[in-house]
């Protein structure tokens, strides 16, 4: 036998409430992720800002560090060695309005090994190193920078994929840059960048100095929405509900 009208009346706001509830619950839950990220985001500005201060260290120390910690994003570090020009890398980027390449160059340790340094910025028409020899340092250097992580994997598959014969690269794979340079098959390639400072380079080129550490941090608006949206959809149900009590 069908319900009468009057009972399906009744049925109807129940079905509100309980959409209205896992919906407050959804909301809820979103805000307090974002409070959870912004406390992970607070702690790693704490973190990047501690170490940048900090003095560089040699490179063994911080290779030391990425065995224990497996991380040594933005620690200062020195290192000496002979860059390998022939075997630099580019990457795509933009410094100050310019559009360019980042010069990702391998340096030739004592010990025969490889760090790849990010030697800094060239605009697009200096891509080719003849059009700046005079930055193609020879001999003994000692750079002195930022240790940065490698990527494990492209960032988004928006992304486009790195162009080997064109070398030209769009995420930073470390791997793909130390196996096209040239070093050799049995070359050991020490685990993470180098990001050279800003100490000028004979001829003014590369400009090091590029390590942005600008990373964003709206995590605690993002919280307040969604806290707001589930005050207000809390508010108008409570509202709903008085209005239909007191009818």
């Amino acid at each position: 036998m069908n319900a009468s009208p009057a009972r399906e009346h009744r049925r109807f706001p129940w079905l509100i409430i309980l959409l209205a509830a896992a919906a407050f619950i959804v909301l809820i839950g979103l805000g307090t992720w974002q409070v959870q990220r912004l406390h992970w985001k607070e702690d790693l500005l704490a973190t990047i800002e501690a170490r940048v201060s900090g003095m560089p260290r040699p490179l063994d120390a911080i290779e030391a560090d990425y065995a224990a910690q497996g991380s040594v994003d933005y620690m200062p570090v020195m290192a000496t060695g002979t860059f390998r020009h022939d075997g630099e890398r580019h990457f795509l980027a933009t410094w100050k309005g310019r559009s360019g390449f980042f010069v990702y160059t391998p340096l030739e340790l004592a010990d025969g090994r490889f760090v790849i340094v990010n030697r800094g910025f060239v605009p697009y028409e200096l891509k080719d190193a003849s059009e700046r020899a005079e930055g193609q340092v020879a001999g003994a250097v000692a750079i002195a920078g930022l240790a940065r992580d490698p990527l494990s994997e492209k960032p988004s598959s928006l992304v486009p994929d790195n162009d080997l014969a064109k070398n030209v690269f769009y995420w930073k794979d470390r791997d793909a840059m130390a196996a096209s340079a040239g070093l050799g098959d049995k070359a050991v390639v020490v685990p993470f960048f180098i990001d050279a400072d800003a100490a000028p380079n004979p001829g003014g080129w590369p400009v090091g100095g590029v390590t942005l550490i600008d990373l964003p941090n709206n995590h605690l608006q993002y919280a307040v929405t969604w806290y707001g949206l589930a005050a207000a959809l809390a508010a108008v149900m409570g509202v709903a509900m008085w209005r239909r009590r007191g009818g």
